[in-house]
């Protein structure tokens, strides 16, 4: 992901006589060897419209990323975003993780002096903002126990403790932090009990249930080997630029064991997550995870999105072992045997085919990439002939999401774009600083449509996008989207909606993990079935909620749902009403349902 600009000149020299202006960018490869399809729009609108509701909703937050100008390789990166329902009121609470300044000791470390002005205030913290059920938020931070200085990356929630009340994990530099849910509106970091610092520059991460016994265990990426006495920037004309990842060391991503008792095992050894499928050592730059069945065989698989290395697909063996596939599943390189700059990744269903599919976000010039599940243990990069390839080429996207939008039961694509240089467009006059977010429309085909000019002017503000999660947050059925930048503010828009029906399930497990991650859903609508999992992770550094909203379409009622629990138990129900929501509880089916707010 990072800038591979201004060196290897016979890149560049084969760049341009593609005739694309990248000023020397070899790591931001144009896909010139693939063929790229422009797929017909519908004429049927989406019907929704997206509207920042940020400031209405009494949200002001604004990340930090400690810039003082000597350009230190994390300060592009951050930061992410959850959706959690700490208080367990039904609605979801928002969680936007901060960094922080850095402090004259971190400055003095890599021989530098302390400016004088610096840090020009108190450090500032991740913030809580708890849903009012009006449309508005109250921040709770302090309330809360969570005003703790630090320079976060990263966030995943889940009940690890099957108490009842989901918790947080928070990555960042030099520690990690697992905020233990105490039930009364307040949390307590455990880490250091639970063996959970972890260490080094962590990123994203995801709980799951890897080896099935009902509790939470937790997968936590890295990047690289980094500290103010190592940070290599570099110079191109009179100017400071930051550093390139291939200049670094990357470290490997971790798998913690639930032991069950607070306590966490690190078995990424024994696990076999140390070693890639030809028996060589993991580099890591891990930026994005996402947890996935992607053979079908009930066990949870860990794809992810690496920095200039090969992505990763571990496997899971079902025997509390993994085995990496990434190359030879298809996924790990584009189709020119490139490893690009990932950052986001999430895994879905996209067209009913049973199978999940990947999508994950690269640097710019180099495209988003959809790798389609081909169901013989390949995946196939589908983006340039399926409407995504080239709307997404000059971006740079981080957080990138499957999400049905507007209720048709099709999963559309939401990534959120911003480049890392705040001078790329001095050299690359194609390429901006601030992007605007793209969102794909779902035809029902295979492929999708660009639509992100149709959805109202405040989502195609250009902005420097990270962090990306959704949530129904005012219970009207329809999806919102949250959006975290950097060194900038967070954004919250709301959906309009339109007139398709939904239904909203909030599941908990009894036998399996009580926050039913890797529940499986098939839904059945007039003769068609759509596929739905309890995920926690994926996007960037970043969770969407818990409960799953199921569009209908026009449908009045899904024919059938059945969800597979974890545990291996099976919930049938018939004749869903749309237009509710309900709690269905492992082993005793709907236990309560409520209307939406607004229908």
């Amino acid at each position: 992901m990072r800038p591979r600009k201004y060196h290897n000149y016979f890149g560049l020299i084969a760049i341009l006589t593609l005739g694309i202006l990248l000023a020397g960018c070899p790591g931001c490869n144009h896909q010139s060897n693939t063929t790229t399809t422009t797929v017909k729009p519908v004429t049927a609108p989406m019907g929704i419209t997206f509207t920042d509701v940020t400031h209405k909703a009494g949200i002001d937050f604004h990340h930090v990323n400690g810039g003082f100008g000597n350009k230190w390789l994390p300060e592009t990166m951050g930061s992410g975003l959850a959706w959690i329902d700490y208080d367990g009121d039904g609605y979801p609470d928002l969680f936007l993780v901060n960094s922080r300044y850095w402090t004259p000791a971190e400055i003095r470390s890599a021989g530098l002096n302390v400016p004088s002005n610096y840090p020009p205030g108190p450090m500032p913290t991740c913030k809580l903002y708890h849903n009012n059920r009006d449309g508005t938020f109250t921040d709770v931070t302090r309330q809360a126990h969570l005003d703790i200085p630090m320079y976060g990356m990263g966030v995943c929630v889940g009940d690890y403790d099957n108490d009842g009340h989901p918790d947080l994990y928070v990555t960042a530099l030099d520690r990690n932090y697992l905020f233990h849910n105490n039930g009364d509106g307040t949390f307590t970091d455990r880490a250091e009990q639970a063996d959970l610092k972890d260490g080094g520059w962590s990123t994203s991460c995801a709980w799951v249930d890897y080896n099935k016994d009902g509790k939470l265990d937790l997968v936590v990426c890295h990047y690289v080997d980094w500290s103010p006495k190592t940070d290599i920037a570099f110079y191109q004309g009179g100017h400071r630029h930051y550093g390139r990842p291939q200049q670094y060391t990357g470290e490997p991503l971790a798998l913690y064991r639930n032991d069950g008792n607070g306590h966490f095992t690190n078995v990424t050894r024994l696990a076999g997550l140390l070693v890639d499928g030809d028996g060589r050592k993991i580099q890591g730059k891990s930026l994005g995870v996402a947890i996935c069945d992607y053979d079908g065989d009930g066990w949870p698989d860990i794809a992810v999105a690496n920095d200039t290395e090969p992505n990763y697909l571990f496997h899971n063996d079902g025997n509390g072992t993994f085995k990496e596939v990434g190359v030879e599943t298809g996924m790990a390189y584009s189709d020119n045997a490139v490893a690009r700059g990932a950052m986001g990744i999430d895994a879905d269903d996209y067209d009913r085919s049973g199978r999940e599919s990947l999508l994950i976000g690269n640097f710019s010039n180099q495209m988003l990439a959809l790798y389609h599940n081909e169901g013989n243990g390949i995946f196939r990069d589908v983006a340039p002939q399926k409407g995504i390839g080239q709307p997404s080429l000059l971006k740079l996207s981080f957080g990138c999401l499957f999400a049905d939008l507007n209720n048709d039961g099709w999963p559309d694509l939401l990534v959120a774009n911003g480049h890392i240089d705040d001078d790329v467009n001095e050299v690359q006059k194609q390429v901006e600083y601030q992007e605007s977010p793209l969102i794909f429309r779902n035809l029902g085909n295979g492929s999708f449509e660009d639509v992100s000019s149709q959805l109202g002017p405040d989502i195609q503000r250009r902005i420097v996008g990270r962090g990306l999660a959704y949530a129904d947050y005012d219970l009207d059925g329809f999806l919102d989207v949250a959006i975290s930048t950097n060194n900038g503010p967070a954004y919250l828009f709301h959906n309009s909606g339109n007139g398709n029906h939904s239904l909203r399930l909030e599941l908990e497990g009894t036998k399996s993990n009580r926050s039913a991650i890797g529940a499986a859903i098939l839904v059945k609508v007039g003769g068609t079935t759509q596929s739905y999992h309890v995920r926690s992770g994926s996007s960037y550094c970043s969770q969407s909620e818990l409960p799953v909203t199921v569009g209908l379409g026009p449908a009045p009622q899904a024919d059938s749902i059945t969800i597979q629990w974890p545990s291996g138990l099976t919930t049938s129900l018939t004749s869903v009403a749309a237009g509710q929501i309900y709690k269905v509880v492992e082993g005793k089916g709907i236990v309560s349902q409520r209307p939406f707010k607004h229908i």
